[in-house]
């Protein structure tokens, strides 16, 4: 679902991107409208799902968790019965950054985030290994992440 946006709306959401903390009268500077225009339009592209939340971007390292991974997991048999209680187990995991549910030869990718190649090897062997719907496991050390900050609607 696709919501129509003005040069204004994509303005904001740019300027909300790179600090979501901006207050309203800094926001309606940069943007070049009124305070009461930027507050109005804020609220709407929370009305309209365009914003659906503002948070604090933590670095795991900085939590002790500096080694981070993808786990790569295929599940048998793929069934809601199954899939349903893995992911509520998967998030359920203080290691558990995301979890993608994807198509493909892999059934979820996890990103998760730990202290070191040893905590890696037991999430693996006492946490993921001993789920017998899971049954096969491909780990991808990630080196560095880099995100694009900015969303910026298409067309």
């Amino acid at each position: 679902m696709s919501v129509e946006l003005d040069s204004v709306d994509r303005r904001i959401l740019a300027e909300l991107q790179k600090d979501a903390r901006l207050p309203n009268k800094d926001l309606a500077e940069r943007v070049g409208v009124a305070p009461s225009t930027a507050l109005e339009r804020v609220r709407s592209l929370r009305r309209r799902g365009v914003i659906g939340a503002f948070r604090a971007e933590v670095d795991p390292a900085t939590l002790g968790r500096p080694l981070q991974a993808l786990l790569a997991l295929r599940v048998r048999p793929h069934t809601s019965q199954l899939v349903d209680p893995l992911r509520a187990f998967v998030l359920g995991l203080p290691e558990t950054i995301a979890l993608f549910h994807v198509a493909g030869p892999q059934d979820f990718l996890v990103h998760v985030a730990v202290a070191d190649a040893d905590r890696l090897h037991r999430l693996l062997l006492e946490k993921f290994l001993v789920r017998p719907e899971i049954v096969h496991v491909e780990t991808t050390l990630i080196y560095r992440t880099e995100t694009q900050p900015i969303q910026r609607p298409t067309g």
